[in-house]
This record gives structure tokens, sequence and C-alpha cells, in this order.
């Protein structure tokens, strides 16, 4: 296994993603297919409409990443996908077509978790990432400050208690009536807005959990009150809100764990006045920050290359009868 070949596939949610990545870091193609148009409409992703949209992108998709990688199936040397967490019926597919292919191609097959490969992502355009290092990662499922002390070993420090930030953040624009995936339109319209409105910080002094919920009804209370304020403002005012209580306890977490760098990672980790904020913040702390590129961020399945070389060579296979599993946590 010289090259160290991974086809990885990626579904938990409700982008379709195959990758193919030369020894954990090495990335020949990543193809993503959204289904963003497809859940608009409903205002958020549905779970079955979900699962139905993978069925049909699954086999396009991989044969795509295998197309712009310039490989044959027979140059593979492991076949990865997400297990979990994620939504049970969207990662049925990813999983059942992986080891299908696995099982065909007479290659091993390992299930990846998810939230490890968005540890990982970082890892693809920066291999040399010095450790120990904490990761704020952020997504519409998951909020939590996680501590890499070494490769493959991780400390859960602090997580969401309610609602997730990208959670928050589609909530809050579903409620102005501004539309699906609320996270990328709220940062579009806060780059024109003044973020002058007093949003509660919640949680930002006490430890390393988060709780999302009550910033979000405090911002649905003032718009009741205030239905003339402008949405820019709206926008500007929470976005700060969030990203100061994310910051501020990254930062923190930084600080009292020794680590030396610093990333983030997963959807919420695109938004433009958090990476600004990390990258402003951490210098000032002696700590060094990677930002991924927004591609590697959200949903993808290079990441799950990256994390799937490293636990094979740490585990070996996995089991054909891994099945997947819809609440999956982090090894720690």
């Amino acid at each position: 296994m010289s090259q160290g070949l991974v086809l990885a596939i990626e579904t938990s949610c409700d982008e379709t993603a195959a990758a193919v990545v030369a020894d954990g870091k090495h990335v020949l193609s990543s193809v993503v297919s959204s289904q963003v148009d497809i859940h608009a409409r409903y205002g958020g992703v549905v779970p079955e409409v979900a699962s139905r949209a993978h069925v049909d992108l699954i086999t396009p998709v991989i044969a795509q990443a295998l197309i712009e990688a310039g490989i044959e199936h027979h140059d593979l040397d492991l076949v990865a996908a997400t297990r979990g967490p994620g939504l049970i019926g969207s990662l049925l597919v990813g999983v059942s077509a992986a080891k299908s292919l696995a099982l065909v191609w007479n290659k091993p097959f390992i299930g990846v978790n998810h939230l490890e490969g968005h540890l990982y992502s970082s890892f693809l355009e920066e291999p040399n990432l010095e450790l120990p290092m904490i990761i704020l990662l952020v997504s519409g499922g998951h909020t939590m400050l996680v501590s890499m002390d070494e490769h493959l070993t991780y400390r859960v420090l602090g997580q969401t208690l309610d609602d997730a930030a990208g959670e928050a953040y589609d909530k809050v624009a579903r409620y102005l009536g501004l539309g699906y995936p609320g996270g990328p339109i709220i940062d579009r319209l806060a780059t024109s807005g003044q973020s002058e409105i007093s949003f509660p910080r919640p949680m930002i002094g006490e430890g390393y959990d988060f709780s999302f919920s009550g910033l979000k009804t405090a911002v649905i209370n003032y718009v009741r009150k205030n239905p003339d304020e402008l949405d820019e403002n709206i926008a500007a005012s929470f976005q700060e809100a969030v990203v100061e209580v994310l910051v501020t306890k990254t930062i923190r977490a930084a600080k009292d764990e020794n680590a030396v760098s610093v990333c983030i990672g997963g959807g919420v980790a695109a938004n433009s006045r958090l990476r600004e904020a990390i990258l402003d913040a951490c210098p000032k702390e002696g700590l060094k920050p990677f930002i991924p590129s927004r591609s590697y961020c959200t949903d993808n399945a290079a990441m799950i290359g990256a994390a799937a070389w490293r636990r094979f060579h740490h585990d070996g296979p996995s089991d054909l009868a891994t099945g997947a599993d819809p609440n999956l946590r982090i090894p720690e």
C-alpha cells in the first residue's frame, strides 16, 4: 500500500460527496453534489428527501471522483465512508455503497466518524500543524471544543447544551424570512449592517459548553418589539454575539490547555466574521491559527479520506458488519 489511495464517501446529511485521497493528505479529487436547492423549499433538510437524493446521486458522484483522480478501482487501497453521526437514512446510503464496493473490489473497508473527519480537514492543507491543538468544531448539528493532544487522541472540552451555532443561524434566518440555509445569508447581510443591538452572550464566562437557544429567543423577542429594525442590523448584531462567544471560549481553552495551535472546522467555519475574529485573536495570545479553505469546512469526502487513512493504520479495517450510527461520538 505504498500510494495509500483511499476512495472516501460522505453522506451524513444533505451533501453527496466522494473523493480520492493519497496517503491521507494529497487530494486527487473531491466531488460534492449539494442538495441545498432541493431542501430550500422546505426551509430545512428533510431526512427522507435527503436519503432518496443520495440514492440517485451516489453512483455518478463516485464515478466522477475516480475519473477526476485518473485512477481505476484496482488502484485503490481502501474504501471508506462516514458511518456517523448524521441522518440514519443518509448514512446508510453511503455505508452500504462503500461496503458493497469494498466487497466487490476485494478492498478493506473502514467506517469513519464524521466529526473526526472535520478534525482532520485542516491537515489536508497544512499537514505539519503543531500539536497540542484546540479545534473549534461548529456546524448546523454540532458546536464543540476539542483538544487534540496527539494524532487520533482527543478530549472533548465542551459542547452545545441545546441549539448548535449553525442551527441558531438557520432558525433566526427562518424567523426573519430570509431563506435557507441561514448561515451564508446572515453572513452576507451582516457585512452591510451595524452590530449595535445588545444581544446576550450566553455562557461566555462559564466553562467550555455552549448555549445558543436563549440568544435565538432574544433575537425573536427583539424583532417582535422592533419590527422596523433593518434585517442587516439584526444579522450583524446576532452574528457578533455568536462569534464573540465562540472565539472567547476557544482562546481561553487554548490557553488553559497550553495548546500551540488553533483550528476551526465545520460548516460555520466558513463564516467570514468567525474566520476574521480567530485570525485576529490568536496571534495576540501567542497562538498559531489555521483556517481551512471554505470547501474543506463544509461537508466533503476529502476530510473523510484523511481521517480514514490515519484511523486505518491505527486500528486496521472495519468489519463489513459495521453499521451506521446516527449518534456516534468522538472517540476519547
